[in-house]
C-alpha cells in the first residue's frame, strides 16, 4: 500500500499542499481560518497520514536521533541491557536510540549524514576524519572506553575485571591459577584486556603467570581444558565471562571433579544462569544501569553545552561470591 502524501491530504481536503503543510507544521503567523485548519486535520486522520521523519530533519536541521555505534562485538547480557537502560534514559528526555553495528564496509559517514544524529555516541574511539566530520556538521560526538581514558564519557577499564578475580582468587587461598580464554574473534578487545589484568595481578601478587586455556561453548573444549590445568597444578579458573565459567563447570564435573573443592571458578557478568547453576558461580557483576545513566546524563550535557559530571568506571564493578570460589 503506498504511503500517504501530503498532496492525498491536499486533494481530499480541497486545500493547497502549502495549506496542509503550514496546518500540520503549526507554522507560526499562517492566515488559516478555523474552519479549514479543520478540514485539513479531519483529511489526514481519515487518510491515516503521518509526517516523513526524514522531511521533519530537513526542516529542523536535526532529529531527535542519538546514534550509538557499535565495533564488530558480540552483544552479550551487560551490552544488552546498557543499551536497553540508555534507550530508556533518553526517551525520558524525548530522544530515540539508533543502534549501528560496526560490521561490513559501508563508511560510517553515510548511515549519519542519512540520519542527521544530534548526538553520536560511538563504544570505541571514532577515528579522527570521521570525529571532525561529525563535528563540523554539527553533531555533539561521545566515546565510551574499555580502559582508563579520560577523553571518554564513560570508561569500564577491563583490567580492572580481571584484577579483581585474582584479588578474590588469592584471598582465598590459590596460588596457582587458570585462565579460561573465549574462541570468539569479536571478543578479543575485552579478552586482552582482562587476560593483561589478570597477568598484571598475578605478577603484583608474586603468582606464577595463569595458564591460558581456550574453552569454547561445549562439554568437550572445557573437559580438555580442565585435564590440562590440573596436569599444571591448577586449582582455580578465572574465566572470561559467566558463559564461559558454565562450560567450564561443565568440564569440572565431567572429569568427575567437584567445585570448588578440586577446582574453583569465578566468571564475570552475573548472568541469571549463574545464579541458577549448582554451586551457584562467583562472579564480577558489571553495573548496566550506571553505565547507561552515566551515558545519558554525558548525551544530555552535550547537547546543553554543560560539563558532564565524573563518573568513574570502577563504581560499576561489584565481586559477587556465591558458591564456586
Amino acid at each position: 500500500m503506498p504511503r500517504v502524501t501530503s498532496a492525498d491530504v491536499a486533494q481530499e481536503s480541497g486545500v493547497s499542499r502549502t495549506t496542509v503543510s503550514y496546518v500540520l507544521n503549526d507554522k507560526h503567523g499562517a492566515m488559516i481560518s478555523a474552519d479549514t485548519r479543520e478540514r485539513v486535520l479531519a483529511a489526514a486522520a481519515r487518510l491515516g497520514y503521518s509526517p516523513s521523519a526524514a522531511a521533519r530533519t530537513l526542516r529542523s536541521g536535526r532529529s531527535d536521533l542519538v546514534l550509538c555505534v557499535l565495533p564488530n562485538w558480540t552483544v552479550g547480557p551487560v551490552l544488552d541491557t546498557v543499551l536497553d537502560e540508555l534507550t530508556r534514559e533518553l526517551s525520558d528526555r524525548q530522544l530515540s536510540v539508533l543502534v549501528h553495528h560496526g560490521r561490513g564496509p559501508r563508511p560510517l559517514a553515510e548511515l549519519w549524514r542519512a540520519v542527521t544524529p544530534r548526538a553520536v555516541v560511538g563504544f570505541t574511539e571514532f577515528g579522527a576524519e570521521d570525529a571532525d566530520a561529525m563535528r563540523r556538521a554539527g553533531i555533539q560526538v561521545l566515546n565510551t572506553s574499555l580502559d582508563e581514558d579520560p577523553r571518554a564519557v564513560f570508561a569500564v577499564p577491563q583490567t580492572r575485571v580481571g584484577q579483581l578475580q585474582v584479588r578474590h582468587l588469592a584471598d582465598t587461598g590459590h596460588v596457582h591459577l587458570g585462565w579460561a580464554a573465549p574462541v570468539e574473534p569479536r571478543l578479543a578487545d575485552f579478552a586482552e584486556r582482562r587476560l593483561s589484568g589478570v597477568r598484571t595481578e598475578c605478577a603484583r601478587l608474586g603468582l606464577a603467570a595463569p595458564v591460558v586455556q581456550d574453552v569454547d561453548l561445549d562439554v568437550g573444549s572445557a573437559t580438555a581444558a580442565v585435564r590440562a590445568w590440573r596436569r599444571g597444578g591448577v586449582t582455580a579458573v578465572a574465566a572470561y565471562n559467566d558463559e564461559v565459567a558454565l562450560a567450564v563447570l561443565a568440564g569440572v564435573r565431567a572429569c568427575g571433579l567437584s567445585v570448588p573443592g578440586d577446582v574453583a571458578v569465578i566468571g564475570v557478568d552475573d548472568v541469571p544462569a549463574g545464579r541458577l547453576s549448582d554451586p551457584a558461580l562467583t562472579t564480577v557483576a558489571q553495573d548496566a544501569g550506571v553505565q547507561a545513566r552515566a551515558i545519558a546524563t554525558a548525551v544530555a550535557a552535550a547537547l546543553d553545552g554543560v560539563p558532564a559530571p565524573a563518573t568513574h568506571g570502577a563504581e560499576v564493578l561489584r565481586l559477587v561470591v556465591r558458591g564456586t570460589a
